[in-house]
């Protein structure tokens, strides 16, 4: 009996209340969707992981005076009002593997074509610390993206942000898909991050990079668009954290995020249901930051290794004026524009050459292309702004200087002109348009 006593006492010691087995309890009030209010939780972190009822889980996503808000990343189960929510203590985290190079996977470790979870996976945070600027160095590496248009007259850096921006069918995701296959067996590895777009694009897209064998150095990370939203949220940050994990190894990792305005919609749904103050169109007065903050992670590092990131805007009717392109272009390094018009005239890559910028320029080509790609440029240029103006004009009126500068812009541009998935190595190109220039 006297035993029996002491192992009862025992027993009650173990279940006793302690640090390691306490855990702060809350619970939900209200129910918006994917997005919970939750009393009870009064020493919860931001960001910090969430059981809800016991089979779903989120993270707090904003905090109050009295409650906080928890935005639902898993859900299995119906979440109603009255249900628990348990606080983890742990900052919420994505999984990752190393396996996961050449699949489409998600932020929880899930091959997204067979729906299996990857072994060996480690948790990432969503977010990292912002590299320092006295660990990055210069920009002054080529990317070879392979497109005429954009190696020789508006280039791209390892370490560099470019936007890529036009209206819906312009080819802006082809022009990302010919830079990733274009680093073939140049040890580069290939992020793909698609916000919100269909399962048969993404398979679309997966099928295409693997038919040219792309995927061996190729990660997608997907967010589809039946996936809850603090989960498309979370994506492009996860994808950048991989890049620097591999980016601090010394490698060279290009990321390409399609596209941001999809992005920014998406946290506007978000943020309105959180309670934030709307600004302009409706979205957060945060949202500058949103951005800034991802593409900040584009860096040459001193360790060798570096972060390119190619963001992609769709816009509307040619306007590159509107409020989350323009801020997304004050962020990066230049932008590439795609026209509608150029496109429909059978111009591919339909590239808008007047208002594409490269803001590092000569500084990431050598030295042979750098001179080429300055005269080519001034010479295209040039014909286009004569071709606008003597666009409906009779050419046997024109003068022979003027018939002259004509043709020979028309030559330039049919050079520049590329099928898809046909890229051109820095050879090729100076093989090409050098012969146009040795004779003046």
């Amino acid at each position: 009996m006297e035993q029996y006593i002491q192992d009862m006492i025992e027993q009650k010691k173990q279940m006793r209340p302690t640090a390691e087995n306490m855990r702060e309890v809350g619970c939900v009030v209200s129910v918006q969707g994917y997005i919970l209010e939750v009393n009870g939780l009064d020493h919860v972190m931001f960001n910090e992981r969430v059981i809800i009822g016991r089979h779903s889980e989120g993270y707090v996503n904003n905090i109050r005076r009295s409650s906080v808000m928890v935005a639902v990343t898993s859900q299995v189960g119906d979440i109603y009002v009255d249900d628990e929510v348990e606080a983890t203590g742990e900052i919420f985290k994505a999984a990752y593997s190393e396996q996961s190079i050449g699949h489409i996977v998600d932020i929880f470790g899930r091959d997204r074509l067979v729906g299996q979870v990857f072994e060996n996976l480690e948790y990432l945070p969503t977010e990292n610390p912002t590299t320092p600027i006295m660990d990055r160095t210069a920009v002054n590496r080529p990317l070879e993206t392979g497109i005429a248009g954009i190696d020789l007259i508006y280039p791209i850096g390892k370490g560099q942000r470019q936007l890529i921006v036009g209206d819906k069918k312009t080819g802006k995701s082809q022009l990302c898909l010919d830079a990733i296959v274009n680093q073939k067996g140049k040890d580069v590895m290939c992020i793909y991050i698609t916000i919100g777009k269909t399962k048969k694009n993404v398979k679309e897209v997966y099928a295409e990079l693997a038919r040219r064998g792309a995927m061996e150095y190729t990660l997608i990370l997907a967010a589809v668009n039946d996936d809850l939203p603090p989960v498309i949220h979370l994506t492009p940050y996860v994808g950048l954290t991989i890049a620097e994990k591999y980016m601090m190894q010394g490698k060279d990792v290009l990321v390409v995020i399609d596209d941001l305005k999809r992005h920014a919609d998406n946290y506007r749904e978000i943020s309105l249901l959180v309670g934030k103050v709307p600004g302009r169109d409706a979205y957060p007065p945060d949202i500058f930051y949103t951005h800034s903050r991802m593409l900040e992670k584009g860096c040459q590092h001193k360790c060798g290794g570096s972060i390119t990131i190619l963001p992609i805007v769709e816009t509307k009717g040619g306007d590159i004026t509107g409020y989350i392109t323009t801020n997304i272009i004050s962020i990066t390094d230049g932008q590439i524009v795609l026209s509608k018009k150029a496109f429909d005239q059978n111009q591919k890559p339909a590239i808008n050459y007047g208002l594409s910028v490269s803001r590092l320029g000569g500084a990431v080509q050598t030295p042979a292309v750098k001179k080429l790609g300055a005269r080519v440029r001034r010479e295209l240029l040039s014909y286009l702004e004569t071709r606008e103006v003597y666009q409906l004009s009779n050419m046997d009126e024109m003068g022979p200087e003027l018939q002259a500068r004509i043709k020979r812009g028309e030559q330039v541009l049919a050079g520049l002109c590329q099928y898809k998935y046909s890229p051109m190595s820095e050879e090729t190109i100076l093989e090409k348009f050098r012969p146009l220039y040795e004779n003046r």
